[in-house]
């Protein structure tokens, strides 16, 4: 069971977006995921006829590492860690410093 989830609003803590905000696109792999609208880089397309895409230069969202975020908790406006705790014999995550569920 993972504590980022693909949904969950996360800050950046590390590298050339710290601070930045955003959800949880996709995860690549248990270590990287990628989030709306951080760590974008420019790559060249080649325009392909048979699917219709132009060719040029466009902006593509590139995975982070996941020790390079933290949840938000918008209660506290900060980041902030998850842990599980079973609640009416269930697993769920809650938030280190509240101990309040985390809503999806």
């Amino acid at each position: 069971m993972d504590k980022i989830r693909k949904g969950d609003e996360v800050i950046v803590l590390a590298g050339k977006d710290k601070g930045k905000r955003g959800a949880v696109a996709r995860r690549v792999n248990a270590e990287y995921i990628v989030v709306e609208g951080v760590n974008v880089a420019k790559k060249a397309t080649k325009p392909n006829p048979m699917t219709g895409a132009t060719g040029g230069i466009v902006d593509k969202a590139m995975p982070i590492h996941v020790s390079n975020v933290a949840l938000f908790n918008a209660a506290s406006g900060k980041a902030d860690r998850a842990g599980f705790k079973t609640v009416d014999s269930k697993k769920v995550r809650v938030y280190k410093s509240s101990g309040e569920v985390v809503k999806v």
